[in-house]
Formats: structure tokens, C-alpha cells, sequence
């Protein structure tokens, strides 16, 4: 047994370096923006421990709690149904795809281009501040994309060492590495205990969390989980939703400049994961103008919640 542990860890030692060689520009974004993430959450949490701010993390949990409660309540439907038509799986992921959008449109980059200007006393400053954040999330994301193992639906597996891993716990990884940036686009949203703009973004991410648990708990069960399991599996990817809730707020609520950049971050690395990972999934099977259709049907949900909350 420890001789074939010896051997599994050093055939991921292999891959991974072989996969440093491969993408030396992912491994330098993805240190840059996880030493930035280090920084930013050491010096936010100091000063919020002095500052106590006990609402805040409340919120941030709470939302996050929320993530975790709509996922599974939308795996739960799997536990009857036999299969849903790809074509209603591809509306369903185009409609949390516009959801995202417009969620990183309005509830994280509008106030944070607000709070950029009102920090830095210049509109271009404040924008640049967002932008910066934007590119942390991308590389973030990207690195994260290269260097963990995981399985896409209809793409294959990606990272060092997926042919050492199951086919359905890359999958299942692939989903954890998606809820990260909602999670994290939640805690950014409360972290000054605003909820004018946690609220909306919540509600958008936990409504288009339902049918996306739904998708991923069919996903697994056609990639060979029982039902029982297969809602299990998926309701549990939500996990990442409160963990990515109390980075975020830990990454934000205290340092003044960290909340503009941080709110570019969580934007940065949600629409990452709408345009690398959700939107060609919709589009691969046929179904482009429905799933569209659906994404725009999401985005306008997204825009009146947006408004109405806010």
C-alpha cells in the first residue's frame, strides 16, 4: 500500500511538472494572483478583527448558506426524474449563464467602479482598481484551470493527473472550481455590510443555482453515480458556495482598496467561468439559439432582481 502511494505521488509529481513546462504563463498567473489573494485576506482580516465587524461575516455566511440550500434543492428533482432532454439541460445552463452575467454587470463591477472612484478620487483610478481585480480573478480562474485536475461534460479531462482520478470525480471537481466564484462573489458583495448590494447578487446566484444542481446531479448520474449519490454529490459542490463566501469577505471587508478590487476579482473570475466553461457547454450539442435565448431570458431575471432588491 505505501509503495503504491509512494508511486501514485510521484506520477502527480511527474505530470505537475511537466504541466509547469507546458503553461508557464498559467503557473506565473496563477501564483501572482493566489500571493495578491494571500495579501489581501491577511491584511483584511487584521484589520476587521480590530474593527469586529460580526454583521458582516453573518451576511456573507448566510448568503453562502443560500448557495448551498438552492443547489440542493434543485438535485433534489433527480431523485425522480429519469433524465432530462439536452436541449432543457442547455436552456437551463444558458439561463444561470445570463444570471451570472448581469450579475457581475451590476451587483459587482457597477459598485465597484462607485467604490474605485470614491476611494481613489478618480473615476479613471477607480476604474483601473476594478480592472486590476478583474485580471487577479481571470488569472486566478486560469491557473486553477490548468492546474487542477477535472473532467468537462463534453470536452474531456484537463490538469495534471487526470488519468490517475475517476472520470465522475473529475467532474465533480470541475463543478467544486465553478461554485468557488460565486461563493467569493457573495462574501465580496456583504463586505460592507451593504445589503442593497448583497442581497440582489444572492438571490440572482441562489436562483440560478436551482437548475444548475439540477443539471449536475443528471450530469453525474449519466457519468455512472446511482441517483441517491448523484444528488449527494451535487447538493455537497455547493459546500464551495460558504467556504467561497467567507474568502471573499475575509479578502475585502477590511482594507479600504481591497473592496473595489475584490468586487473585480469575483467579476472577473465569474464571467471566466461563464465564457470558458458554461457557454460552450450549451453550445456544443446543437442547441445554440435556445440556450442563447435562455441566457438573455437570465440576464433580464438577473436585471429586474437588480433593480427591485437594490
Amino acid at each position: 500500500m505505501a509503495d503504491g502511494s509512494a508511486a501514485l505521488g510521484r506520477g502527480f509529481g511527474q505530470d505537475w511538472n511537466a504541466h509547469l513546462q507546458r503553461h508557464p504563463w498559467a503557473a506565473g498567473g496563477l501564483a501572482l494572483a493566489g500571493a495578491a489573494l494571500v495579501w489581501l485576506l491577511g491584511a483584511s482580516l487584521w484589520q476587521q478583527a480590530e474593527a469586529g465587524n460580526g454583521n458582516v461575516l453573518r451576511y456573507a455566511a448566510l448568503g453562502g448558506l443560500a448557495g448551498l440550500a438552492a443547489t440542493s434543492l434543485g438535485a433534489l428533482p433527480a431523485l425522480f426524474l429519469r433524465g432530462i432532454a439536452q436541449r432543457t439541460e442547455d436552456v437551463m445552463l444558458g439561463l444561470a449563464a445570463g444570471m451570472m452575467l448581469a450579475a457581475s454587470s451590476f451587483s459587482l463591477l457597477t459598485p465597484g467602479l462607485e467604490a474605485g472612484a470614491s476611494i481613489t478620487g478618480s473615476a479613471g483610478l477607480g476604474a483601473a482598481t476594478v480592472v486590476a481585480g478583474m485580471a487577479l480573478g481571470v488569472m486566478l480562474m486560469l491557473g486553477l484551470d490548468e492546474f487542477t485536475p477535472h473532467e468537462h461534460e463534453n470536452s474531456g479531462p484537463c490538469g495534471p493527473g487526470c488519468e490517475r482520478i475517476g472520470r465522475v470525480w473529475l467532474f465533480v471537481l470541475a463543478i467544486a472550481l465553478h461554485n468557488l466564484p460565486e461563493g467569493m462573489a457573495i462574501g465580496v458583495s456583504f463586505a460592507r455590510g451593504d445589503l442593497n448590494v448583497g442581497l440582489p447578487l444572492t438571490s440572482a446566484i441562489a436562483l440560478q443555482d436551482i437548475p444548475e444542481g439540477l443539471a449536475v446531479a443528471m450530469a453525474l448520474r449519466g457519468a455512472g453515480l446511482g441517483v441517491g449519490n448523484a444528488v449527494l454529490v451535487a447538493a455537497a459542490t455547493g459546500v464551495m458556495e460558504p467556504l467561497g463566501a467567507l474568502l471573499g469577505i475575509g479578502l475585502t471587508s477590511g482594507l479600504a482598496i481591497a473592496y473595489p478590487v475584490g468586487l473585480g476579482l469575483a467579476a472577473g473570475a465569474m464571467l471566466f467561468v461563464v465564457s470558458h466553461e458554461v457557454i460552450p457547454e450549451t453550445h456544443r450539442n446543437g442547441h445554440q439559439t435556445p440556450a442563447t435565448l435562455g441566457l438573455m431570458a437570465g440576464f433580464a431575471i438577473m436585471m429586474v432582481l437588480d433593480t427591485t432588491l437594490g
